[in-house]
């Protein structure tokens, strides 16, 4: 009976992200209204109420599930990259927003008063803090920038290019093409990056 029930919620809340996903790129999320949403999910007000309080709190928990899988695909590659930069973490994030595309569109977007968007923003940066400071611990170094600068610059580069990449019908170019310039401009810099040789 659990297991049947578990289900039905799975089903439900899932119903209720896809018609989230889809009436927010259809017409933004301020116009929507919960009985929208339930309409187009085919559930009833109440099975809505019964799992969530409003329509934000629904963006909230699809959010939520984005970085939770995300982070689920970035443990692994962010564990490879003990001592330098790999490109593997961005490139499975690359690959995790293909997969996911209108979503990451929404949450980029700022959709829903930018909350999804910080909460994206601050995740990322929070783990890219955490693996810097573990980083400069594990290779007795010490940061010339303080590793909150530092993540906070690093993601909003990543998040800047992945919005970029994710609104493209097609993508633009290859993940692994994206990755490998983001790793050349953190490992050269910008300067080198716009063509100049760096004074000597």
């Amino acid at each position: 009976m659990a297991l049947a029930e578990d289900r039905r919620v799975r089903k439900t809340r899932k119903a209720l992200r896809d018609a989230l996903v889809e009436l927010v790129l259809e017409r933004g999320f301020t116009a929507l209204s919960v009985e929208d949403i339930t309409q187009r999910a085919d559930v009833g007000r109440a099975t809505f109420y019964s799992h969530f309080r409003d329509k934000d709190e629904l963006f909230a928990r699809v959010t939520a599930d984005l970085l939770a899988e995300l982070d689920l695909r970035l443990r692994p590659a962010v564990q490879d990259s003990a001592v330098g930069f790999t490109g593997k973490p961005i490139l499975q994030m690359l690959r995790h927003a293909h997969d996911e595309r209108d979503l990451y569109r929404i949450v980029l977007r700022g959709e829903g008063d930018g909350k999804p968007l910080r909460m994206f923003m601050e995740a990322c940066a929070r783990v890219a803090a955490q693996e810097f400071r573990g980083r400069s611990e594990r290779n007795a170094v010490e940061p010339r920038i303080d590793p909150e600068v530092l993540a906070r610059a690093w993601v909003g580069e990543q998040v800047g290019v992945l919005q970029w990449w994710v609104e493209q019908d097609a993508p633009p170019m290859p993940p692994e093409e994206v990755v490998r310039m983001l790793l050349d401009l953190a490992l050269r810099g910008r300067y080198w990056a716009t063509g100049f040789d760096m004074p000597a």
